[in-house]
């Protein structure tokens, strides 16, 4: 009898895959069809340097497989694989093992000691029929380690070097100078193993309904850590949990539009105002980074070596207003426009992925103390996103006492885009060169 309640209790959970607690149009920590991990870097000269750790993690007692795929730093897909989650399974990822020696995480859809299945778990999805039958499957799991091309590859493609056999010669990132891998990934649930990266809309990845490649379940969730020993400081926080919903459509900001030109991914868009505090002194002598995502609107592809990066980067915003403690203001140059003219604005994130120190030389602040009003909205040239000049963004922060602490989480979300009219595109008013107030006319 206890079992038999326990199995209904399970089928129910699954049923849900989160929509009872969970808000279309807002970036919650729930169950979620795609994960985001916004940024991620890795030390390929220092073994001890930064690197990045993320789980993916199953929240039904049904399996699930969730399709994994690199992007650069200027939005250009390098690699994807697939991963098969038992009910209830996690799997988790050391960014360094990939970049250093090509290994991922071994699993198999045939549930055997590779991947055990519990006893909470169900062989197969009743909604996606992922399991033991899954013969998209079988010559790609379990993973091998990546062959010594796609290894040379990916660290040239995400250090932003050309890569010579994938690419042909053709640069995919910004070249930092400091042989440090940097990007995003996504992580989309899969109705079987596909090869496809998600800018396949046009072919299959996405359609309606959660019927191409990716699925609409709800199902996945995640964390995400980076970890310097040199500097004896870590950061963590959830991944960006993006739901999907058959509600969703051509009117929307999905999150995958840039590829969708209907928005057949049914994916909810992310923010496009945020509010975050800055801390550079004090206990946090190691002072404030912010870590910024964003939409480029486009898709990107490789570049020639001889540019340094491809339009529509660097992606400006259209307005930061700095404050004190004391609601002291200070507004810097925004351009409404990417590519901005150069020499004509602050761009503290100008590419897809990025890490930028507040107060340092890209992002130059008067006050050592205060917080960020982020509107991040901007006009892209060639935009494929039909809500100019709304734009997609997420920015988290870190906060560090060199060798001592470090503290990370995501900045206050002021809006979403997932409906455009209620998008906030709110610039405040100047006036004399400062925040209009009451007074001013």
């Amino acid at each position: 009898m206890k079992k038999t309640v326990l199995g209904i209790a399970l089928l129910g959970l699954l049923a849900l895959g989160g929509q009872a607690i969970a808000e279309i149009g807002t970036i919650d920590d729930v169950p979620a069809a795609t994960l985001l991990l916004p940024y991620f870097e890795v030390d390929l000269d220092n073994a001890n340097g930064v690197t990045t750790l993320f789980s993916i993690n199953n929240a039904s007692a049904a399996p699930a497989i969730a399709h994994v795929t690199l992007w650069t730093d200027l939005s250009v897909p390098t690699l994807d694989f697939n991963v098969f989650l038992t009910g209830y399974d996690v799997v988790t990822f050391n960014l360094r093992d990939l970049f250093t020696n090509g290994t991922v995480p071994r699993t198999s859809h045939n549930q055997t000691s590779i991947s055990p299945r519990g006893i909470y778990s169900l062989t197969t999805n009743p909604i996606s029929g992922v399991g033991p039958g899954s013969t998209s499957c079988n010559d790609q799991l379990p993973l091998p380690a990546l062959p010594a091309t796609l290894l040379d590859h990916i660290r040239s493609a995400h250090t932003g070097q050309p890569s010579p056999v994938v690419f042909g010669g053709l640069k995919s990132a910004f070249d930092h100078d400091d042989n440090v891998a940097r990007g995003y990934i996504t992580i989309d649930n899969a109705n079987f193993c596909t090869l496809r990266f998600p800018d396949s809309c046009s072919t299959g990845y996405f359609i309606a309904g959660g019927n191409g490649d990716a699925n609409n379940i709800n199902q996945l969730w995640g964390d995400y850590f980076y970890v310097d020993s040199d500097q004896n400081f870590a950061q963590g926080e959830t991944l960006v949990h993006i739901e999907a919903s058959n509600t969703l459509g051509a009117g929307n900001y999905t999150f995958y539009r840039r590829y969708c030109a209907n928005g057949e991914d049914q994916r909810e868009g992310l923010s496009s105002t945020f509010a975050v505090r800055f801390l550079n002194g004090g206990a946090f002598d190691g002072g404030t980074s912010l870590l910024c995502w964003r939409d480029s609107k486009r898709s990107i592809n490789p570049f020639s070596p001889a540019l340094p990066y491809p339009n529509p980067f660097p992606l400006s915003q259209n307005q930061i207003v700095i404050f004190d403690e004391a609601e002291n203001p200070d507004v810097p140059a925004s351009s409404p426009f990417s590519p901005p003219v150069p020499g004509t604005s602050v761009i503290p994130c100008p590419w897809e992925a990025t890490r930028v120190h507040v107060g340092g030389d890209d992002f130059p602040v008067p006050f050592n103390f205060g917080w960020l009003y982020l509107n991040l909205n901007n006009a892209v040239a060639g935009s494929q996103v039909p809500f100019e000049p709304i734009m997609q963004n997420w920015v988290s922060v870190v906060m560090d006492a060199n060798g001592r602490f470090s503290v990370g989480f995501d900045a206050i979300q002021l809006d979403d885009v997932t409906d455009p009219a209620a998008a906030s595109d709110v610039s405040l008013p100047v006036c004399d060169g400062a925040p209009d107030p009451p007074a001013c006319s």
